[in-house]
């Protein structure tokens, strides 16, 4: 059930049995307010889809409106597939980043970590993010957090984070056209070229790293890269649950460590995410995880909705939405634990109703 992106099986076969920590970074660009650029929640309330993934996952509620988050073509957030696998075998701790949101979740007795940051602009006018005192906050949280549980899934809720994800791995030098997923089924390549092409011409007279980035990227992808980078210096495991924007992540960390002149030890670290990820005809995660300078184990859980006759869930087959709240970590997690993919798919059917 869980397949081989890169690397060996051995990573996750050494996570068997074993309880994790779910971290959920959370944060809004404004770069969701260009027409036509995300589809990852409701119409007109794009900006509350990781406040309401958030209590979702952690209380099997939404609070600030009435239902939790679809897309306008009634595709369920991917937080079902996470909030069914806590149900059937919990996660040791659930925990949330508030990485710059508008409207915090309404939770009690869940640790809400808040950095004092702020949503980031839209990349096509400049994000304007101070890229390395955020940097050096994902660090210092990397090197500081201690984790009560085997393990950390660590997942994002952002919408629009695969447009901010692209543009920062190519402001970056990668060659990434092409590679990057989308919550489309049919990817809207004339909005993300243009608004990408916009953020790279206000780049093009920067040259210091963090001064690039800090125009066209998100708060979550420079946040994680210090976790990444910060954890390096104890010995806990990492999974990065999630598709091109966590790739991006960890491109991200690449190229800080080589503007720094270090290295970076990538034994504890890997990827999940899920099949329609993985077997996306219109992006290529493999190709990006392969221009690390560092080897890096990934993986994707051979997980969809095949056998249900849920209509909603149907259109995750259908390419419609693809990943997202650490869904690809949860099945991963969910299965190594001795879940099967029905018991999966019925609750996740119970929870939509």
């Amino acid at each position: 059930m869980i397949k081989n992106i890169t690397g060996k099986i051995d990573f996750a076969e050494s996570l068997r049995g074993k309880k994790a920590t779910f971290l959920l970074a959370l944060s809004n660009t404004k770069t969701i307010n260009i027409k036509g650029i995300t589809q990852a929640g409701i119409s007109g309330m794009i900006h509350l889809t990781p406040t309401l993934d958030s209590e979702f996952l952690c209380i099997g509620e939404v609070r600030c409106i009435k239902d939790i988050a679809k897309t306008p073509k009634g595709v369920p957030t991917p937080a079902l597939m996470t909030r069914g696998v806590h149900l059937l075998h919990s996660f040791g701790d659930i925990e949330i980043l508030d990485l710059g949101l508008e409207i915090k979740p309404e939770l009690d007795y869940f640790k809400i970590y808040d950095f004092d940051i702020k949503p980031s602009d839209s990349i096509d006018k400049g994000a304007n993010i101070n890229a390395l005192d955020l940097f050096e906050k994902g660090v210092e949280f990397g090197k500081n957090y201690e984790c009560k549980n085997d393990y950390i899934i660590l997942a994002e809720s952002v919408p629009s984070g695969t447009t901010t994800a692209y543009a920062t791995t190519k402001a970056l030098g990668y060659d990434c056209d092409g590679k990057f997923s989308s919550s489309f089924k049919n990817k809207p390549n004339s909005i993300k070229e243009k608004t990408i092409k916009k953020a790279l011409e206000n780049i093009k007279n920067k040259e210091d790293l963090f001064d690039k980035i800090g125009s066209v990227s998100d708060n979550m992808l420079i946040f994680n890269a210090g976790i990444i980078l910060g954890s390096t210096y104890k010995q806990t495991k990492i999974i990065l649950a999630g598709g091109t924007q966590m790739a991006s992540v960890l491109l991200l960390a690449n190229s800080i460590v080589n503007y720094m002149g270090g290295s970076l030890d990538s034994k504890n670290i890997a990827l999940c995410t899920t099949s329609w990820v993985a077997n996306d005809e219109n992006s290529d995660i493999k190709g990006l995880l392969e221009m690390l300078d560092f080897d890096i184990n990934s993986y994707y859980t051979d997980f969809d909705f095949s056998s249900s006759n849920h209509p909603a869930l149907k259109l995750y087959d259908d390419g419609e939405a693809k990943e997202g709240v650490g869904a690809g970590g949860a099945l991963m997690y969910g299965f190594l634990n001795g879940l099967t993919k029905e018991q999966i798919i019925k609750k996740a059917e119970e929870l939509l109703g």
